[in-house]
């Protein structure tokens, strides 16, 4: 394995607007360690469970204009997120590069996959009629799921299909949906002895 690959993977980023202020800090190689408070409780509960599932040592700490809605912090927040997590990557020697991961929450099933590519895309299905429109956890609307992909995927330069194979209670199908990806994440950025350098016929990623 390259010397590159074995230099910590970590970043430390802040963002500032008239919105929101965000700091974060992670650790691709950690044990899933986390210290989140975001202003925005179920966001908070679904960064914990990515940091737990994907072994992201992960710090958040965000405050926002959450009294008009929590959009603007919560898509910050996705946004420092996503541009950390391609910093921490490097130049992805030695990385396995693709995850898929089938994670079930009760009657809620969802898959996701990963290829850490460089290209953002984002595929996202299966969401319920009106899913978007629902509030969980009080003030954090379904739609910010989609959302909160959608930034993380831009901002780290990945390829993410996720899909809801099944599922009734929002708070079930959004959670699950946030495992998938952490699981299929965690599989993504492995380091595997088995590759030499770069996972790509191109030699960049």
């Amino acid at each position: 394995m390259s010397s590159t690959a074995q230099t910590p993977r970590t970043s430390s980023r802040t963002r500032t607007t008239s919105e929101s202020t965000v700091e974060l800090e992670l650790n691709l190689d950690g044990t899933g360690a986390s210290s989140i408070d975001t202003s925005v409780p179920f966001f908070d509960h679904m960064l914990t469970a990515f940091a737990k599932h994907s072994l992201t040592d992960l710090t958040v700490r965000a405050s926002g204009d959450t009294a008009i809605d929590a959009h603007h912090t919560v898509e910050d927040i996705s946004i420092v997120l996503g541009q950390a997590i391609r910093e921490a990557l490097g130049d992805k020697s030695g990385i396995s590069r693709y995850g898929d991961a089938l994670v079930p929450l009760d009657e809620a099933l969802a898959q996701a996959v990963v290829d850490i590519s460089g290209r953002p895309y984002l595929v996202h299905t299966g969401e319920p009629a009106g899913f978007e429109h629902h509030l969980i956890g009080g003030h954090f609307t379904g739609s910010l799921v989609r959302h909160t992909f959608e930034a993380i995927t831009f901002n780290a330069g990945l390829t993410v299909h996720v899909r809801v194979l099944g599922g009734r209670d929002p708070h079930h199908i959004a959670e699950a949906e946030y495992k998938a990806f952490a699981r299929a994440f965690r599989q993504a950025k492995a380091l595997d002895p088995l590759v030499d350098g770069i996972p790509s016929t191109k030699g960049a990623l």
